[in-house]
């Protein structure tokens, strides 16, 4: 193995700028490495480096056998944001940019595909021409679903049709809908290739430029919100006619949900449940309607589909229980990927980042719960593994804490498990402690490397991550109805996790504090309306904190009745909002929240302070402007992590 490293021009800047004494200014810095991709033919990488200060990016291109690194194009997070980046040719890419606006009052995201040269050049913004007669705006403009392999500077694209009104001429638009269209990105010419459909939410091609599944989600009767299914559709190979393929409710899970087409099979990959728990079939395309379960696990769900390269090509299948694991359908990659595995032995999470179009050339991403990862390239002919980037440079040389998965006991018995990150060198008694529960709530924290919990394990705290009641990936019975309204089972969770690191001799039941982001700010505010004295201080940011509130957020919007019905009615909704309750908080807290956040609106966190204070109670708010609910600002993360450890110091007695 080589390592040649061509560490990001953006990440050398930072590290030359913060201090070894200043850990909030090295854990605070976004990751290096926003996006990277590996070119058709394998001789370049291009990546997507965040800005040092507020929410811009730079695209750079690097050509690998010389280390030439060339900015093509950058943003300044403000009018524009980057998001991904991948070629369409060995000499051009594909952005997706995207910007959030104030729109009265409430802020508005719109997203647009852009191509360009790797010289920044011949600039071309893709998807339908925008006019002043338009009869309504496209706030996502359109994706990428086939990036054609084989095919130089073409794209297959997903996007709507927006029909015009021009009083007095037959020259305007009329096509309205959701389809897709071949694309030059070059010089713009375009075919359509699926005529647009009212209601069309998604279509799936094969990676070969054939389209063969597309998803229609209708509206609930004549109020247009949009229902919480999806009907699918699939045309046989050759075919143009769309044959019924499956239903999926996104409000129970119930149903086959369709991710990819392998053409060679001539079958598609679709999750479904399976006593309970998501797991993998393929259903055959052919008309036959044959479903053939391909991989399930008794524990937890099946829940992401492993794809290679730009084609897409399904390679494999990943699961979480304590750890992430990977099961290989390709026999070569399972090969390589063991090999790796002995190459590599300290660093035990391997994914496939990317590939050439002939698969000789492998972007490959390694890291662990100590190491926040790193990029290396493979070449399959002479077997040679080089290095050629970080994640975070910064933390190079900087010790890391090991992050360990445990369970514990809930107050029902139920074991309920968690990763318990304790500070590098520490006894692991009786420290000051953290939990630190996940947003969502349908998600999961999983095993590796967390900048959060990094950071305050740094400074001293064992922080304790627990999968609650209301989690994602463990099957229907372990999510329960959600942790909204399953709130009283959820934070139960949540606060018998803080029980049983003061019961375990980790924690100082007098230094015990709770920090969450998201819903995970949400439980850390409702842990003390459930008890008050368990937590001596709450951090909380991006918080949900008022559940009718949170459902009048998407009042306007055509999910609106989705979220009304995932947040529910009844008693619960009071009795689990945090700011109805202010005055069970005893607590010091601090907030954070972004003004421009279209997750969480930033008026839950001013209500919360509102409250507080109205109840007599200690608790600052901080408000950063321009920023949405992931915080993706360096300098903000950075005072964000050194107010809350001053904050927590101060509120439980440390030095």
């Amino acid at each position: 193995m080589v390592r040649r490293c061509f560490a990001p021009l953006v990440a050398l800047t930072l590290l030359g700028a913060a201090e070894p004494q200043d850990p909030a200014a090295l854990f605070g810095v976004r990751e290096s490495i926003h996006d990277i991709r590996l070119s058709p033919d394998g001789a370049k990488i291009a990546y997507v480096a965040p800005a040092p200060q507020g929410q811009g990016a730079s695209l750079y291109t690097v050509d690998l056998a010389t280390g030439r690194t060339q900015l093509t194009t950058a943003v300044d997070g403000r009018s524009q944001r980057l998001d991904t980046c991948n070629w369409v040719s060995n000499a051009r890419l594909v952005c997706n940019v995207y910007a959030v606006r104030s729109v009265v009052g409430e802020p508005v995201g719109a997203s647009r595909l852009v191509a360009l040269d790797t010289d920044g050049k011949n600039v071309k913004p893709l998807g339908e021409r925008e006019s002043l007669y338009q009869r309504f705006s496209a706030l996502y403009g359109g994706g990428v679903i086939d990036w054609l392999p084989g095919e130089d500077g073409a794209v297959l694209m997903q996007r709507y049709f927006v029909p015009e009104q021009r009083p007095g001429t037959n020259l305007a638009r009329t096509e309205n809908g959701f389809g897709v269209v071949r694309v030059d990105t070059r010089t713009l010419g375009i075919k359509k290739v699926v005529d647009p459909k009212l209601n069309a939410v998604e279509y799936i091609s094969d990676g070969r430029g054939n389209v063969r599944i597309m998803g229609i989600q209708p509206p609930r009767g004549a109020t247009g919100q949009a229902s919480s299914h999806v009907n699918y559709s699939y045309r046989a190979s050759g075919s143009g006619e769309w044959r019924p393929f499956g239903k999926y409710d996104a409000s129970t899970r119930e149903g086959l949900n369709p991710f990819a087409v392998d053409p060679t099979l001539d079958a598609a990959y679709a999750f479904e449940k399976l006593n309970g728990r998501s797991a993998l079939y393929r259903v055959a395309l052919d008309g036959s309607g044959r479903k053939e379960l391909i991989f399930a696990h008794d524990q937890v769900d099946i829940d992401e589909l492993v794809t290679l390269g730009r084609a897409r090509r399904v390679v494999g299948v990943s699961y979480a229980t304590d750890f992430r694991r990977v099961v290989y359908f390709d026999p070569v990659l399972k090969t390589l990927a063991e090999s790796l595995s002995k190459a590599l032995p300290g660093l035990p999470i391997i994914r496939f980042a990317g590939a050439s179009d002939d698969e000789g050339k492998l972007l490959i991403w390694a890291g662990r719960d100590t190491d926040p990862g790193r990029y290396y390239l493979y070449d399959k002919g002479s077997r040679k593994l080089e290095e050629v980037m970080l994640s975070r440079p910064q933390l190079e040389g900087i010790k890391l804490a090991a992050v360990k998965p445990v369970a514990y006991r809930a107050a029902d018995g139920t074991m309920v498990p968690g990763y318990l990150t304790l500070p590098p060198g520490s006894s692991g008694k009786g420290l000051p402690g953290i939990v630190m529960p996940h947003g969502g709530p349908g998600a999961r924290d999983e095993w590796g490397f967390d900048w959060l919990a990094q950071y305050y394990a740094h400074r001293g705290y064992a922080v304790l991550q627990p999968n609650f009641r209301g989690s994602a990936g463990y099957g229907d019975a372990w999510f329960q109805e959600n942790g909204f309204q399953s709130w009283q089972v959820a934070i139960g969770d949540v606060n018998d996790a803080g029980r049983w690191l003061v019961a375990e001799g980790i924690a100082d039941p007098a230094k015990l504090a709770i920090v969450g982001w998201s819903y995970g700010g949400y439980a850390a505010l409702q842990s003390n309306v459930l008890d008050s004295n368990l937590f001596k201080a709450v951090v909380a940011i991006a918080p949900v904190t008022d559940l009718n509130l949170l459902k009048e957020e998407s009042r306007g919007w055509t999910d609106f009745a989705t979220v009304r019905d995932f947040i529910g009615s009844g008693p619960h909704v009071r009795a689990g909002s945090p700011a109805q309750n202010a005055g069970a908080i005893h607590a010091p807290v601090l907030l954070f929240h972004g003004e421009l956040d279209r997750n969480v609106g930033v008026g839950q966190s001013r209500l919360m302070r509102d409250r507080l204070n109205d109840a007599g109670r200690k608790v600052e708010l901080v408000l950063y402007p321009g920023l949405d609910h992931n915080l993706d600002d360096t300098m903000a993360r950075t005072e964000m992590l050194r107010r809350s450890d001053a904050f927590l110091r101060a509120a439980l007695g440390l030095k």
